[in-house]
């Protein structure tokens, strides 16, 4: 017998269901519309196609939530960097990475600095509470994480001693990085007098909120005089007292100390990072007197400058190599570009170098990876990977010219989406010194490529590579 009674209700919901489907479809198609006009890169644009196609009820919401580079609505929002002073005439910048760096509106390279670089987890975290001890005035910090542990810990309390002494204290963290660590130890900061800035909060329906525009730059500022900045979070697994036996070992990682006129961008991106955060202004300091002979421009990169210059100033620089390209890096899904570029010149004779970890902390990028080094190992790249140790460092040597540091990844998130902040310095001082330090690193790895995968290896590969613009 037919329950006549049941039969609206089943058609409503198969109505209910046709025009889900409906809506689906078209904001579907509409977001494929908008990934292709937003998307520069064919491998993202791709990525997400086949994401929304093949599963629409969890790509669509992710898109709407994750997607979009330059999303202008939000990051738009920020101011843009630009370069103080007037153009200088070509003829007087250290190199042509300088000149096409203020070409896309950063900051020209400054000479006269003094810079340092720290390559021990012990000896980073010894200089950090060095320096927040020995402050006058004024203390700004940004950071990606801020752990919920020993070393996050000590560094909040030292933090929060400086406020009560009166000094002006400001802390910038990203919501999502440092989400850990907010509620409880930031407030001791505060209860001092610090101030604590939280950058684009990943909840919606708050103020200047985003999911996927991560702030990952590191840089502390004492007294608009000195400078910490690298790759280094503060976390024990990057920074710490020394390990007792059996403790375990840090991460491989790096930061500079920096003194002299270049800290006066420094100082200007976290105000500029700070007032979009908070609201408030804060005021930046005459540049500080010369300290060095070491040329070094502040070239931060992200949502808030014009266009990509990292990656086409160092896809230039990469084509215009004639002796050595020594990359440090724990993750590595560049695009086709870059590949392309790292290809042509082994072939051509350029030492092109890759020093990375054999395993990171991430197994979709390093099975990301993997095909793309064997290819790259054909064409006469040098691979190197550390068999122990997680390296986190960020480094780039070209030739005697340039060598890079700062928080930039060789993937896809790092080099088009997030906030990022690297140093070029010029000069065959600076090359030297940190080529130095690649070769003693290299010198720990096995020179060696990724072994080649069985069938369902080989599927992992692909699937994670197509995945990687995504994650």
């Amino acid at each position: 017998m037919i329950d006549t009674e049941s039969r609206p209700v089943q058609l409503l919901l198969l109505l209910g269901q046709h025009l889900a489907t409906i809506v689906g479809f078209v904001l579907a198609l509409l977001l494929v519309s908008r990934i292709l006009r937003q998307h520069s890169r064919p491998a993202t644009s791709i990525a997400w196609f086949l994401f929304i196609v093949l599963v629409p009820w969890v790509g669509v919401p992710a898109y709407l939530v994750f997607g979009g580079r330059k999303i202008r609505g939000r990051a738009g929002r920020k101011p843009g960097l630009h370069a103080s002073p007037p153009v200088l005439p070509a003829t007087n910048f250290a190199d042509d990475s300088a000149r096409r760096l203020v070409a896309c509106g950063l900051p020209p390279p400054r000479a006269g600095n003094a810079a340092e670089l720290v390559t021990d987890g012990t000896q980073a975290y010894e200089r950090l509470l060095a320096l927040i001890d020995g402050a006058r005035h004024s203390i700004h910090l940004t950071t990606f994480i801020l752990a919920d542990d020993r070393v996050g810990r000590s560094i909040v309390a030292r933090l929060a001693a400086r406020a009560r002494d009166g000094l002006a204290v400001r802390v910038l963290v990203d919501a999502l990085g440092s989400l850990g660590a907010r509620a409880w130890r930031l407030r001791e900061l505060t209860r001092a007098g610090g101030e604590v800035g939280v950058f684009m909060p990943v909840l919606p329906l708050r103020r200047r909120w985003s999911a996927n525009l991560r702030n990952h730059r590191k840089l502390a500022i004492f007294d608009d005089d000195i400078v910490l900045t690298g790759g280094m979070n503060l976390a024990n697994d990057y920074m710490g007292p020394p390990l007792a036996d059996g403790g375990g070992s840090r991460w491989i990682d790096t930061c500079a100390e920096v003194r002299g006129p270049a800290v006066t961008d420094f100082a200007q991106l976290f105000a500029q990072d700070w007032q979009f955060a908070t609201g408030q202004i804060v005021a930046v300091a005459a540049p500080p007197a010369t300290a060095g002979d070491i040329t070094l421009q502040v070239a931060p990169t992200g949502p808030d400058v014009a266009g990509d210059p990292f990656y086409d100033v160092l896809t230039a620089a990469i084509h215009n190599a004639r002796e050595r390209i020594w990359i440090v890096t724990p993750y590595f899904v560049p695009d086709e570009g870059l590949l392309r570029a790292l290809a042509l010149q082994a072939r051509v004779g350029v030492d092109v170098r890759l020093v990375m970890p054999r395993r990171s902390n991430h197994r979709v990028a390093d099975l990301a990876r993997n095909r793309l080094l064997r290819e790259l190992g054909h064409s006469g790249v040098r691979v190197f990977l550390h068999p122990h140790a997680m390296i986190h460092a960020k480094h780039i040597v070209i030739d005697e010219h340039v060598a890079i540091t700062g928080s930039v990844n060789m993937d896809a998130r790092s080099l088009y989406l997030n906030y990022e902040l690297a140093v070029f310095a010029y000069g065959r001082v600076a090359t030297a010194r940190d080529a130095w330090w690649i070769e003693r690193l290299a010198a720990q790895c096995e020179h060696r490529l990724p072994p080649r995968p069985g069938v369902l290896g080989r599927w992992a590969e692909d699937l994670s590579w197509l995945l990687s613009p995504l994650i």
